[in-house]
């Protein structure tokens, strides 16, 4: 799905849609305090939608006018999505205190900064999160889309896949480093956590690719040394592909799956020193701030507060780094870690 948003002039807001399917017409839901009142199909062909191959007519462009909904001039909030997907297509908000800054945050954890999300959203026009589990024409849609200016993305996104899509001219890029071991004891666990939904009747799909790995966490103590180490010489495919140097796979690689080289973590190195704001979650504070302060929001918001990590992440991190098998599958991301977390050490008291 591509969509595009070419104007809001208060009595009318024209943007078109090009679905999945190239057969259908795509549909737009108009959405007030949550509240869906209206459907509008796409009525206006555009001869280039066939030409290039995305549509079999060409019927892609949706006006919503007064005519459809009279109060669309004095609405000031409203959200129109897809129908087909529910992706959120344009967001018409007040402008006063809105950021006028484009905004990427790349998640490298696989528990988002929800926190941070949340204090970020009422100062955007538009925000998409979790925006790696989207497919790729919907992606490349949001971050190739120059409107709105005033724009929220955030999601684990394989970086060199996307980067030209965020240049520093475009957008801001901030991206938070988190300790290697915790993250990896924060996966365990939330393979583990999954097992228990694999193991539900027709519920295998909410895990995904990672269904096979959650049943194989279920079979394991991770408190016990023992059963530990045979964890990770029995590890599955999917599960060593989400162990296996996290940071330096999304920051190194062009798809989840490919093969993850020494030269992989320079390329990561290099595109890491590339974003606009890096972080380490050690300094939650520090990089919360600096973000912050780029975009003009500097003591004008509380910072917010990290998502917590358990105490049971905690203890089996400790256990993590006595295992050598570990130190051998963490050895990129260790690197990157710690010198991101000395500079800060320099930097910050």
């Amino acid at each position: 799905m591509r969509f595009h948003i070419d104007y809001d002039s208060g009595e009318e807001i024209r943007g078109w849609i090009v679905p999945d399917n190239p057969l259908e017409t795509s549909r737009v839901i108009l959405s007030i305090n949550g509240k869906r009142v209206l459907e509008l199909p796409a009525s206006i062909t555009a001869d280039q939608f066939r030409e290039l191959g995305w549509h079999s007519t060409g019927k892609c462009i949706f006006l919503l006018t007064t005519t459809a909904f009279p109060e669309l001039s004095s609405v000031k909030n409203l959200e129109l999505y897809d129908a087909d997907t529910n992706v959120l297509v344009y967001r018409r908000v007040p402008r006063e205190g809105l950021i006028d800054r484009r905004v990427l945050l790349i998640d490298t954890g696989i528990h988002p900064e929800v926190g941070l999300q949340n204090a970020l959203f009422p100062y955007f026009q538009q925000s998409h999160f979790g925006i790696h589990k989207l497919s790729d024409e919907i992606v490349t849609s949001i971050l190739g889309n120059e409107t709105p200016t005033s724009r929220l993305i955030a999601g684990a996104l394989v970086v060199p896949r996307y980067e030209q899509y965020f240049p520093p001219d475009r957008m801001l890029s901030a991206i938070l480093v988190h300790d290697p071991h915790v993250e990896m004891a924060t996966r365990m666990l939330w393979l583990k956590a999954r097992s228990k939904v694999v193991a539900e009747d027709h519920a295998s799909w909410r895990v995904d690719r990672y269904a096979e790995a959650a049943l194989f966490a279920a079979d394991y103590d991770y408190t016990d040394p023992k059963s530990l180490k045979r964890f990770f010489r029995m590890l599955p495919e999917q599960a060593y592909h989400l162990l296996y140097n996290p940071l330096s796979r999304q920051l190194g690689t062009r798809l989840p799956d490919d093969r993850l080289h020494p030269g992989n973590s320079i390329v990561a190195i290099e595109i890491l020193a590339r974003l606009g704001v890096v972080g380490h979650r050690t300094y939650f504070d520090a990089f919360a701030s600096t973000l912050f302060d780029q975009i003009g929001m500097e003591g004008s918001v509380p910072l917010p507060a990290p998502v917590p990590i358990s105490d049971e992440a905690l203890a089996l991190a400790e256990r993590l780094r006595a295992v050598k098998a570990v130190a051998d599958m963490l050895v990129f991301d260790i690197a990157m870690s710690d010198a991101v977390l000395m500079s800060f050490a320099k930097s910050w008291s």
